[in-house]
């Protein structure tokens, strides 16, 4: 049997500007005891891959996007790892590495917003990194997935654009905005599953959420939600639908503890990166002298007093996300 591992995790749910990112990673373990627990997956790939930065040597780091985002002010690019383990691991699937951010977000499924400040001309990928040595990377991982039985079913990012978030927001409350992204990759994840397969899917903690089976019986409907432990480090579920059986655990700090969630996060994050940069690179060419922003709420309120009256009310109330 096989084991349908998936994880899902966001970037960018406080910021006033930018997009929500959530991310998806489903990875296909063989020759997987039913019952067991889902294996270390840092563990059977420790060949090619690390927990983190320190003492990671030529190994690609694996952990969440926040440890592993470089400071701006730095000497290498802020984006070189998560941008290395990224696509990296999209080689390894089969996916070359696209060619312009364009290409990236469609390779994701990651739809930005309509607005002229996301759809200006692509940058080429990658934009931190060497092509050549992103190409010995994504081989050298590939055969340590080939040798360990386990294989990349699925990587994507849904981007919850801004219009789109405030929506959410008037109508049912911040809390729900992943909500949406997190019942498409669920079923998505479900499509990757094969006759005879078992699937789990792991969230990391809606903010300070305990319990999750209201969630579910929204995110899965028609499901019957069966609660196996609730605690206040973590809750994990059976669901059985007409679409089969899955386990779903929601668990904080989960992309510490399952892989899937760590790059999951690392893809969120590498989208929104890539957002924000499209977004600044706009507004820089508008407003003479703009420092960048990367959107979190005290640099967005002093980037939106620097763009002043550059920014109409209409852009502004397109762009400014609703606390």
């Amino acid at each position: 049997m096989a084991l349908v591992y998936a994880g899902i995790d966001e970037a960018g749910f406080g910021p006033m500007l930018g997009p929500l990112c959530v991310g998806l990673a489903v990875l296909r373990v063989e020759d997987w005891a039913p019952g067991e627990p889902a294996p270390d997956l840092w563990v059977a790939l420790e060949s090619a891959v690390a927990r983190g930065v320190k003492g990671a040597g030529a190994k690609l780091p694996v952990a969440d996007s926040k440890a592993l985002k470089l400071p701006n002010s730095g000497k290498r690019h802020p984006l070189t790892h998560l941008e290395r383990g990224c696509l990296s691991f999209l080689a390894a699937g089969g996916v070359p590495t696209p060619d312009d951010d364009a290409a990236l977000f469609d390779v994701l499924g990651a739809q930005l917003a309509s607005e002229p400040w996301y759809a200006g001309d692509a940058t080429r990928v990658p934009v931190a990194c060497d092509a050549d040595r992103l190409g010995i990377d994504g081989n050298l991982l590939a055969a340590c997935l080939r040798d360990a039985g386990v294989s990349i079913a699925h990587l994507g990012c849904v981007a919850v654009a801004e219009p789109r978030f405030n929506e959410i927001v008037r109508d049912a409350g911040k809390g729900a905005t992943t909500l949406g992204a997190i019942a498409e990759h669920v079923r998505t994840a479900r499509r990757c599953v094969n006759d005879g397969d078992e699937i789990r899917i792991v969230c990391d903690r809606l903010g300070g959420r305990t319990r999750y089976s209201r969630v579910l019986e929204t995110l899965c409907p028609g499901g019957v939600v069966t609660p196996i432990t609730e605690t206040d480090r973590g809750a994990c579920y059976d669901v059985v639908d007409p679409g089969g059986a899955v386990r779903v655990i929601f668990q904080v700090e989960a992309e510490q503890a399952h892989m899937p969630v760590a790059l999951a996060s690392m893809l969120a994050k590498y989208v929104r990166e890539m957002a924000m940069g499209r977004f600044n690179r706009y507004w820089s060419g508008r407003v003479e002298g703009l420092k960048p922003t990367a959107g979190y709420v005290a640099d967005a309120r002093r980037w939106l007093s620097d763009a002043g009256d550059a920014v109409t009310p209409e852009e502004r109330r397109a762009m400014v996300r609703l606390a």
